[in-house]
């Protein structure tokens, strides 16, 4: 009776397929389905034969247990050893009935095959393909059955774990405690699916960077091992597994204190029973652990002086691994993660050379071919690349980024068709320069995408490998990653990104709530991705100009309390999963926003001698307490299960290395006890620190006036003035416009020397059907009851006011304060030809989206008869010229050879060409590359000749290379003042 319960309770919310993929299960009878589960059918089975091979065996048994936690009741294996129908259970009784095997070694399949019962010429010899079905009388005294036959071993295995998924688990049902959907009933519906091969042959992951999180949790939770944490058996089982239904099949595991053929015996063993081909990473050649270059070489690790103890040592690692399936490798770097000082192009290819023979003697065959190999050309070592080297085509490719999520090189001309092609080593975490970035996830699903997509098409489809780093916290753009890998074509649209995680937030948490997660996610991605959580101080986001530190906390405040509003409408056993994979991120990012920006705040209000700054002080520590509490609330969840996994510092970086102890950004206070020397009030503006009345290094010594930005139809509808205590006495201020069309909102109140009233905020609004044409300065008087201020005047404030028009007829953006900012998507005119176009990536970037230049396989184009964008704008500032920053995509050159470029041009004047991304050798970054990931964005100013003065104009833009994308432009014409993000977009009409 209870399970009744919970099936109809969770049955009410979830109803989801595999993300992604063709869906073969439902939920409800439909013509021609058949009935693998329900309440009036006994238990079902999964027939296999015996000798087949054991990861098919297991993961059959891990589809068996999925169903009982689906409907209540687990499938049973069978397996047996020939076709005999005394060893099979009938299914008379309704019994459901599932029959899986690889061709060529499942006997059940290879009869029906050649019966004609079922046609495997669309899989057969395939890479990891497989293909679902339901058949009539499979086997004597079997109806019906839903037969599975896979290609090859991951093959069957993808087609189980494909029905895990659609029936309802999800892959990160222990990893992320995603609780099954329930059902009372499940079908097979009556079709033929084939799926496969996939879209990028090894799809992995990268265990790195694991200390300190998951190596206190595992310590936490398993036996030290011979020479580190408890990396053992035991906890790999879970990745492999993960991984499986993640349907990936590689893994370079953890090894900053880790040997893990020797922590644990069983682990080689383990991946290759699961299936998971085993390798090494960028730094450790040859299937031998960064440790054992320290512990077993006999002698350096340098080949010129000892070349004979590092082939034997080679060769231990190649004799090691050769009964498990292995990605071997190639190269040679200095010990552990750095460069050799003495390794040349030379003597690498005598590396690779030597490496190669040892694998020929070891497998005993003349033909290398055959045993996967890759190189990656990661740091120093693309710089053989450059300087000549070239390895033989047996080998991979594996092209690195940036480490930052930005590709430094794909295959070009002849490179594309290289026997074992190429790959991408791509980054979600990474330790190094300018930060460290180990906490949680800060990945833009839609970069991710936008460059993978590219590797994709430039035919980097060998390899795809991401460095993890402690593997929790990075749960979605994993998900993310290895569904483009496995089937990109699914995902190949601009616009891709969206549906995914709709899909995603349906097979987690249901469909009735997916689509409020979505965009709470996607949401998520774009404020995390802007700037590193390690990279954040005070300084970044200003607080005086286009309100933009409140704008981005408010933001964040918004997700966190739309992320709280969707936890409290969850039914209890899908609360820990979705406090750790939306909860959680959205409100750890709130909370450390929120201290930098109340930090930055209580600097600056220190500065203006403000009693409010000690208000603000408090405030940071107390996020700082909240920033820990919730920390502790992720360790505490379902009885401590996954203590210590955030341990990880984040909060006072000064330098690339992570803090050893989260500390608090500087904070300040102020003496609250005695009289500023200035009086009890203090006033300040918007766009300056100063203050007044009073003397400091912002405005005119002895001066107390201060100056608003410009005010206009078309920019923001007011300008604040700040009114705050800075001594011990209580004051009521009145604010008096000169102007009786000067609107200002509160024009009086009560100022108290402490507690919640010792600051407010006037807004300044303008009647502008009162206000008289063209251009203006208007004063405001700031004054208190009491006139005992020493030697200083009341304050005054000037505010300048622009009553503009544009004419009826115009239709575009317009100009403000000086300023017309454009978000690229809003193009005015969107040109195209036969053979490219420009497409928007919603959600990319820092502020909307991102528009590029498709297909990206695209020829270099050629203004200005290729496509462009074009953007009208109205002018009011009598200027004759306009300085243009275009914000673009951190992208860098992938093809050395067409670095990325824009062309730009007002009116009909000659365009410009921009080659933003600097050439530098491979191996080597440019010059501003730290300020660029950074900032998460290449920026490039060109000036340009307009017409001002109250006079149309037309912007174009050209992309030169596919890979450009496009975020946002501003032209400045004298008003742009400093920001992060760049002035929020201009008012378009």
């Amino acid at each position: 009776m209870l399970f009744s319960v919970l099936v109809a309770v969770v049955c009410a919310v979830r109803a989801v397929h595999a993300l992604g993929q063709e869906s073969i299960i439902t939920y409800n009878h439909e013509p021609g389905s058949f009935k693998l589960a329900g309440n009036d059918t006994s238990p079902g089975v999964i027939l296999l034969d015996n000798n087949d091979w054991p990861g098919v065996l297991r993961a059959a048994g891990d589809l068996a247990v999925d169903f009982g936690r689906v409907t209540g009741s687990n499938f049973t294996r069978k397996l047996f050893n020939n076709t005999d129908s005394g060893n099979l259970p009938d299914n008379s009784s309704n019994r459901g009935v599932i029959i899986a095997g690889t061709i060529g070694s499942s006997v059940l399949i290879d009869s029906l095959i050649r019966t004609g019962k079922i046609d495997v010429n669309a899989t057969k010899g395939k890479w990891e393909a497989f293909q679902t079905e339901i058949v009539q009388d499979p086997i004597e005294g079997i109806s019906n059955a839903l037969v599975i036959s896979g290609s090859d071993k991951r093959g069957v295995i993808y087609g189980l774990y494909d029905i895990s998924e659609q029936i309802g688990v999800s892959p990160w049902y222990w990893f992320a405690d995603v609780p099954a959907a329930r059902h009372a009933e499940v079908y097979a519906l009556n079709k033929r699916k084939i799926q496969g091969p996939p879209s990028v042959k090894y799809r992995g992951i990268f265990i790195n960077d694991e200390q300190p999180a998951l190596t206190n949790w595992i310590n936490a939770n398993y036996r030290p091992a011979k020479y580190g944490a408890g990396y053992n058996a035991d906890f790999y089982s879970r990745v492999f597994e993960l991984l499986l239904r993640l349907r990936a099949n590689y893994i370079w595991p953890a090894e900053w204190a880790s040997i893990f053929d020797l922590d644990d015996p069983r682990n080689s063993p383990t991946a290759d029973e699961y299936g998971i081909v085993m390798g090494t990473s960028h730094t450790e050649p040859m299937m031998r652990w960064t440790m054992e270059q320290s512990l077993f070489v006999g002698g350096e690790w340098n080949w010129d002086i000892n070349e004979k103890n590092i082939t034997e040592f080679f060769r231990e690692g190649a004799q090691r691994s050769k009964p498990y399936e292995s990605l071997y490798t190639l190269g040679m770097r200095g010990v552990g993660d750095t460069a050799s000082p003495t390794i040349t192009a030379d003597s690498l290819k005598e590396i690779v050379s030597a490496q190669q023979q040892v694998l020929s003697e070891v497998f005993n065959t003349t033909n290398v071919s055959s045993i996967p190999q890759m190189w990656c050309l990661y740091k120093e070592v693309a710089r053989y690349f450059q300087q000549g080297l070239r390895v033989p085509d047996d080998v991979t490719l594996l092209w690195a980024d940036d480490n930052w999520g930005n590709i430094q090189r794909l295959p070009v001309d002849n490179e594309s068709s290289r026997e074992a092609g190429a790959g991408v080593y791509y980054h979600f975490d990474y330790v190094g320069d300018p930060r460290d970035y180990k906490w949680i996830n800060t990945i833009s699903l839609q970069r991710t995408w936008e460059q993978m997509h590219l590797a994709y098409e430039r035919q980097a489809r060998q390899i795809w490998i991401v460095n993890i780093g402690d593997l929790k916290g990075l749960e979605l753009p994993l998900s993310h990653f290895f569904d483009l890998a496995y089937d990109m074509p699914v995902w190949s649209s601009p616009d891709s990104t969206a549906t995914w995680l709709n899909n995603w937030a349906s097979r987690e948490f249901g469909v009735a709530a997916s689509k409020d997660i979505a965009n709470v996610m996607n949401r998520y991605g774009m404020y995390a991705a802007r700037r590193k959580y390690e990279l954040l101080n005070p300084q970044t986001f200003s607080l005086i100009n286009y309100n933009e530190a409140d704008e981005v906390l408010s933001g964040w405040e918004t997700l966190a309390k739309d992320a709280q509003k969707i936890y409290n409408s969850l039914q209890p056993a899908v609360r820990p999963a979705f406090f750790e994979l939306v909860l959680h991120p959205c409100t750890a990012g709130y909370i450390v926003t929120n201290i930098h920006i109340t930090a930055a705040k209580n600097n600056l209000y220190a500065s203006q001698r403000r009693s409010s700054s000690n208000i603000l002080a408090e405030q940071a520590l107390r996020l700082f307490e909240d920033d820990n509490a919730l920390t502790q609330r992720y360790h505490k969840l379902l009885n401590g299960k996954w203590n210590h996994i955030m341990d990880q510092t984040h909060l006072g970086y000064s330098y690339w290395q992570q803090p050893m102890r989260n500390t608090l950004p500087p904070i300040s206070y102020t003496q609250v006890i005695e009289e500023s020397l200035a009086g009890s009030m203090g006033v300040s503006v918007e766009g300056s620190n100063a203050s007044v009345p009073g003397d400091d290094e912002w405005h005119t010594l002895s001066s107390n006036m201060l100056v608003l930005p410009p005010i206009d139809p078309y920019g923001p509808k007011s300008r604040w003035i700040d009114i705050y205590s800075r001594g011990t006495s209580d004051f009521t201020f009145t604010v008096t416009p000169y102007d009786s069309w000067i609107l200002a909102s509160p024009s009086t109140g009560k100022i108290s020397s402490s507690g919640n009233a010792t600051d407010a905020r006037v807004q300044l609004s303008v009647d502008w059907e009162n206000a008289p044409l063209g251009s203006s300065i208007s004063f405001v008087n700031v004054t208190v009851s009491s006139r005992d201020y020493g030697n200083f005047e009341m304050p005054s404030v000037e505010l300048p006011v622009n009553k503009t028009s544009a004419p009826e007829s115009f239709h575009g953006f317009v100009e403000s304060d000086s300023t017309v900012s454009i978000e690229v998507e809003h193009a005015s005119r969107n040109t195209s030809t036969r053979n490219a176009s420009y497409a928007v990536i919603p959600g990319y970037g820092r502020s909307l989206s991102g528009v590029t230049l498709l297909p990206v396989l695209a020829d270099t184009q050629q203004p200005p008869s290729s496509p462009r964008l074009e953007y009208d704008m109205y002018l009011f500032s009598n200027v004759s010229t306009a300085n243009v920053t275009v914000y673009l995509g951190p992208s860098l050159n992938t093809d050395p050879s067409r670095p990325l470029k824009y062309a730009i041009g007002f009116n009909n004047a000659a365009h410009e060409v921009v080659q933003f991304v600097p050439s530098t050798p491979l191996g080597s970054l440019p010059s501003n590359w730290e300020e660029t990931v950074s900032n998460s964005v290449w920026t490039n100013t060109t000036r340009h000749a307009i017409y001002g003065g109250g006079k149309s104009n037309t912007l174009k833009l050209w992309a030169i290379e596919p890979g450009v994308v496009f975020q946002k432009i501003v032209i400045d014409l004298g008003g742009v003042r400093e920001s992060y993000l760049g002035p929020p977009e201009s008012t378009i009409i």
